[in-house]
């Protein structure tokens, strides 16, 4: 080609270096006369020179040497190169080719404008160098201002599937180790270059890191896995990511079983609940291939679910194929322990925190100074706006966390020193050009606080490394993980349950608790206030601790230490589910459910100074109904209010409390807060608090009108 001796003619080359460039174009030109014939030969022919083979000695010199001239073809429009020999080639020095002949490919432009997003600028140069070059070679387009998604995707496909090669062998060891090593690097320089182009407006689609897919295959006998498929692809339109994920594990691990100990079957109708069951049985006793060991019972849990409703949701959604009934249900599944929530303790706070404090990062220092004083969920900071801060009128620093588990935002009260931390990082953010980013679960646009590189910070970064630096440093460590290696007590949830419990057990509101914690039933908020310990020792201590101000039947056998070891044993581990309105019922399960209702005057019951202002306000109200009573003329209800208003003045004087309802300075808990009421209620059993208790309460409340003045009818005096 007369334009290629021309070219090299015009560059004032070293004389020797002029003859060897023209005695390698000259060699390939009478080997291949036209290119079509060089694009025949086998990849390893083509690339010339192979891994491990010095400069000097290639396989194949004519094609090694003719690299410069193969990429003068390309770059001038005469040929383009596929990407198996780009890929295959190594260095080929493209953009130094192109400044050479006054071709700008736009690759510092990217540079900078990558440098910008918190990319390093020596990473960002070779991402942009090596994928600007081979997309180049590829379509012709020269400049980055012309790559578009297609562009990018087609590259991505392309190592993809290099990795499917014949002749993989000659370039890398083993497929695993070119997966593990070339293909994850090149995809890194791909999805570099996809979140600058898309930061610029260039490309529409946000840019998702795609690394090469491990997980096995979902392999079914072919009408099982047209249902399964079916089903997944259903689930997907509704559910988060990882929970179909969860789904197909589920599905996949009974598959897998399935055609190992049951070949013959080949559809879901053939499958029975034994078959189930036996498939229960062994995720208890098999070991996890990572492991070595069984699987944990919230793993078991979670396979369990997952196939038992594929069966259930099937049969609903009438599909054929399939037995039309769940063949189990969660009841099948182990049962998981209800532990308590882990609060980290005060003095372990106070080695933890200075150390946060330290932190160098201001994304990691601002995230978890964040989830400690808020109680938030680790996503929801993760994804904070950037207009996430304001303050209250009174000047508080208030957190707006977005909508993510629960599908509602909140507003929330911050300490000052996570304001502070979080303004430093909005400061920070505020300078920067990247484009806003699809909220997944509104469809908003919105430019996140924590984002660097063009992309959210992974959760890992933000809050896992540093957690685990910090709990170490201060000796906060246990054993943990499959490996056995130790590691850090200290995660962020553990926060979140600790703002919960210090709520708690500082007599906020169960509402105030909803709030905060962001928690849609009463029953996850009453989690906190069933650990608040110091209530319950309180508790406890007033009644079992020797010594103890105490009056009741019951009274008795507990201070002559008359009961038996199993049963003061039960009442240690079950004091809280003891509670009634105005004392605690010692009444053990083996001897069944109280049928008497006459818990006053029943040998079971106890109680303390704690209730003596209860205890007061019902002798009050029974003294009162013997008077309404007597007014009437009610001579059995005179008898029966009489008699509930003796035993309560004789209880209120065993316990050497006053008797006068109106004396309010005598020691004992005066109220109860909503919390704790609502917990009571939770935890008190069925014999504990018994409708005809509950019935007797209404009849008071409906009785109390009449104190004004009302009257009732004969039904009610019946009653």
């Amino acid at each position: 080609m007369a334009h290629y001796v021309d070219h090299l003619h015009d560059h004032g080359l070293h004389p020797q270096y002029l003859r060897a460039r023209l005695r390698f174009y000259r060699a390939f030109t009478n080997r291949w006369p036209t290119l079509a014939d060089w694009f025949d030969e086998p990849l390893v022919e083509r690339v010339g020179r192979l891994p491990g083979e010095p400069s000097h000695q290639p396989s194949c010199p004519l094609s090694f040497r003719a690299r410069r001239y193969l990429i003068y073809l390309a770059l001038h429009g005469y040929t383009t190169l596929d990407y198996p020999f780009t890929l295959a080639a190594g260095q080929l020095r493209v953009v130094d080719t192109a400044a050479a002949l006054g071709i700008d490919m736009g690759v510092e432009a990217l540079v900078e404008e990558a440098v910008t997003l918190g990319f390093h600028r020596e990473s960002a140069r070779q991402a942009m160098t090596w994928t600007v070059a081979r997309i180049a070679l590829r379509t012709g387009i020269l400049h980055a201002d012309g790559i578009t998604e297609e562009h990018i995707n087609e590259a991505l496909e392309a190592v993809r599937l290099f990795s499917e090669r014949d002749d993989l062998r000659f370039f890398y060891p083993s497929a695993q180790k070119y997966r593990d090593n070339a293909q994850k690097m090149w995809v890194t320089h791909l999805h570099q270059l996809h979140v600058v182009l898309f930061h610029r407006g260039q490309v529409p689609t946000r840019p998702r890191k795609k690394m090469p897919d491990r997980k096995p295959p979902l392999a079914l006998p072919p009408r099982m896995q047209a249902v399964a498929q079916r089903w997944l692809a259903a689930r997907r339109l509704t559910d988060a990511p990882s929970t179909t994920e969860q789904l197909e594990l589920a599905i996949r691990n009974f598959g897998d079983w399935l055609t190992e100990r049951h070949p013959g079957i080949i559809s879901w109708t053939e499958v029975t609940r034994d078959h189930c069951l036996e498939w229960i049985e062994y995720l208890a006793d098999s070991p996890s291939k990572v492991t070595g060991k069984p699987l944990g019972v919230i793993s078991r849990k979670q396979r369990v679910s997952g196939l038992s409703q594929l069966f259930r949701e099937t049969a609903a959604w009438e599909y054929d194929d399939v037995p039309g009934y769940a063949l189990i249900s969660v009841g099948d599944a182990p049962k998981a322990p209800q532990r308590v929530p882990r609060f980290i303790p005060g003095h372990e706070l106070d080695q933890l925190m200075p150390v946060i404090d330290e932190l160098t990062c201001p994304f990691q220092r601002a995230a978890l100074l964040a989830v400690r004083w808020s109680g938030a969920r680790r996503d929801e900071i993760r994804r904070l706006p950037i207009d996430c801060l304001d303050r209250y009128p009174d000047g508080t620093p208030r957190l707006r966390l977005p909508a993510r588990k629960t599908y509602k935002e909140r507003m929330v009260p911050l300490h000052q020193d996570a304001a502070g931390a979080l303004q430093k990082v909005i400061d920070l953010r505020k300078q920067g050009r990247d484009r806003p980013l699809t909220d997944e679960r509104t469809g908003e646009q919105i430019r996140y606080l924590f984002v660097r590189h063009g992309k959210l910070i992974s959760s890992t970064y933000l809050f896992e490394d540093p957690l685990q630096k910090a709990s170490k440093a201060v000796g906060l460590v246990g054993p943990g993980g499959w490996n056995g290696k130790q590691r850090g007590t200290v995660s962020a949830h553990r926060f979140r349950h600790t703002v919960g419990t210090q709520l708690a057990e500082r007599g906020a509101k169960l509402h105030t608790i909803m709030k905060l914690l962001g928690h849609s039933s009463v029953s996850m908020a009453l989690v906190y206030a069933q650990v608040s310990d110091r209530e319950v020792l309180r508790d406890y201590k007033s009644v079992l601790e020797p010594g103890a101000v105490i009056a009741g039947p019951a009274a008795e056998e507990l201070k002559s230490g008359t009961l038996p070891a199993e049963a003061v044993d039960w009442l240690k581990s079950n004091f809280l589910k003891t509670e009634l309105e105005l004392g605690h019922c010692l009444r053990l399960p083996a001897e069944g459910p109280c049928e008497c209702d006459l818990y006053l005057t029943c040998a079971k019951f106890v109680t303390t100074p704690d209730y003596a202002p209860r205890l007061r306000a019902r002798l009050e109200v029974e003294q009162q109904l013997v008077q309404d009573a007597n007014e009437r003329g009610w001579t059995r209800e005179i008898e029966r209010h009489t008699a509930v208003a003796r035993r309560l003045t004789g209880l209120l004087t065993d316990l050497g409390e006053p008797t006068d309802p109106g004396d309010s300075n005598s020691s004992g808990r005066s109220s109860c807060t909503s919390t704790d009421w609502a917990s009571r209620s939770v935890h008190c059993t069925a014999h504990r608090v018994p409708d005809a208790q509950r019935r007797r309460r209404r009849r008071c409340a409906a009785i109390a009108p009449s104190l004004a003045g009302g009257h009732r009818s004969d039904g009610d005096r019946s009653a």
